[in-house]
């Protein structure tokens, strides 16, 4: 669960809104009033949010399953590439790849093209070809890694998806919600929290909203990363107890067994020398 501070949320703005002339009606529940034409943001609906959040995100982590960060924003995409690397989740932090989710193969042959590529200069094959043909693959490797490179590990597709700023980011948004993707984000008062599953009412434009809310949404995720490698070791160390618990009897039986012939063989030289005699 996180620990959260009503008065951290205040010192880093995440209370402040957009201006009431630009808010979206369905915002109403998590707006606690209006000072000088602003909007201000409810933070006790805020935190509990957060707390609802980060704990299903934790659940989703410890199961194994990736978390897609999302943020285009330039006050926002630092950030998030720097928690999402943090807890070793994909991200996506220019402009969205459209049909990135709804169309997923044909982005993982993009970055299989990566892969393609950087074999190519492994085994020798890239420096056959002329300076030309180079410096086009150059280029379109250089593309791929700006807009795929983050995404490299991701083999599947995303259990969830967190995002910063859903207006900006609402194809991402319509693309989770096509593939039933449960949609986790910061949404601010100029936007329509219906289409999103875990609605963090909050500042999504503040660097330092954005990284308050942001750090405690990742400790979760570190935390059910950790409950996650704690759960195999465990699994591990019992199968190998059981290997050893299966291997005992048989290794007891091999003993015997050598006792056995030891004693059968002292006993026929017992035999020899008495027949000598």
């Amino acid at each position: 669960m996180a620990n959260i501070e009503i008065k951290d949320l205040i010192d880093s703005g995440v209370h402040f809104g957009h201006l009431t002339r630009k808010w979206n009606p369905n915002m109403a529940p998590y707006v606690y009033t209006e000072r000088k034409g602003i909007h201000i943001i409810d933070l006790y609906k805020t935190a509990a949010k957060i707390d609802e959040a980060s704990s299903a995100l934790g659940k989703i982590a410890a199961s194994g399953r990736k978390i897609l960060f999302v943020a285009t924003k330039k006050q926002a995409k630092d950030i998030v590439a720097e928690k999402a690397k943090a807890v070793n989740m994909p991200f996506i932090t220019e402009r969205w790849p459209g049909g990135m989710l709804t169309n997923f193969v044909t982005i993982r042959k993009a970055v299989k093209k990566m892969a393609y590529i950087d074999r190519m200069k492994k085994d020798g094959s890239f420096e056959a070809l002329s300076k030309r043909e180079k410096l086009q693959i150059n280029r379109q490797r250089a593309k791929l890694e700006k807009n795929l490179g983050s995404i490299v590990d991701m083999t599947r597709l995303p259990g969830a998806i967190l995002i910063v700023d859903i207006k900006r980011e609402h194809i991402a948004v319509a693309e989770a919600q096509k593939l039933n993707i449960p949609i986790f984000a910061m949404v601010d008062t100029n936007s329509d929290p219906r289409p999103i599953d875990y609605v963090i009412p909050s500042n999504d434009d503040a660097s330092k909203s954005i990284d308050k809310v942001l750090s405690y949404l990742t400790d979760s995720i570190g935390e059910g990363l950790a409950d996650r490698k704690k759960s195999k070791e465990q699994d591990a160390a019992a199968a190998a107890a059981k290997t050893a618990a299966k291997a005992a009897p048989k290794a007891a039986a091999k003993e015997v067994k050598k006792e056995v012939a030891k004693e059968v063989v002292a006993a026929e030289a017992k035999e020899a020398k008495k027949e000598e005699k």
